[in-house]
């Protein structure tokens, strides 16, 4: 018992940064194109800002920390002030996980500059080092996972925003309505189901993403 509590504590040390980071940029990334894209609400609720108080919703973090699923809080915005609607729409829905990308390949390409400065054996044998190390594994594979899991398009995703703005006008209006009004339920039902069967789709894809930073990582560190 005391032996499963010192592990979870430990992950925790590991996944609570990489989370309370991925999560805040995320949200920041979708306020700040709302913004660009001339909707100033997200900034007039405070919500365009890179404190994670302003972002994350406590049951989602803990959910997130314990399972691997969870939220932060929607950034509202408000597409009717945007100056173009449609690029407004596919902006905004594509930064949270732009920035989700843009953090993966930094925290990939400070964990390659760490090995090439130190190498693998120190720093597996240096503590600290090898905790910034274990850290950036888990910000690298957390941040390609939101960017998978957010493309899925089933609202109210940010995927489902895209497809629903660039082809919602060739798809029957009772499944938009159907959609958008039991996205929630048929994402959660989707976790369980993979959960029980232990299978993860998001997981699968997103490793592959992953191991396409590294490699080009390994391309550019490694010769």
């Amino acid at each position: 018992m005391l032996e499963n509590i010192t592990s979870f504590l430990r992950n925790a040390l590991y996944v609570v940064p990489a989370i309370l980071i991925s999560l805040t940029f995320h949200e920041f990334g979708h306020a700040y194109a709302a913004y660009k894209m001339g909707d100033p609400t997200a900034r007039n609720l405070g919500r365009m800002t890179l404190n994670p108080l302003a972002h994350i919703d406590p049951v989602g973090f803990i959910l997130l920390v314990l399972f691997g699923f969870g939220w932060a809080k929607p950034v509202p915005v408000n597409p009717r002030n945007y100056n173009n609607f449609k690029k407004g729409e596919i902006v905004v829905s594509l930064a949270g996980v732009t920035m989700n990308l843009i953090l993966a390949v930094l925290g990939a390409m400070i964990l390659y500059t760490l090995l090439a400065v130190n190498g693998y054996n120190k720093m597996m044998k240096d503590n600290v080092l090898s905790t910034i190390a274990i850290i950036l594994y888990y910000f690298v594979g957390l941040n390609c996972g939101l960017i998978v899991f957010n493309l899925i398009p089933i609202p109210p995703l940010d995927g489902s925003h895209v497809i629903i703005t660039l082809f919602g006008k060739n798809i029957p209006s009772s499944i938009l309505l159907n959609m958008q009004r039991y996205g929630s339920i048929i994402l959660v039902a989707a976790v369980l189901v993979c959960n029980r069967l232990n299978f993860s789709p998001v997981g699968i894809v997103s490793g592959w993403l992953q191991n396409g930073i590294y490699g080009l990582m390994k391309l550019i560190f490694i010769h």
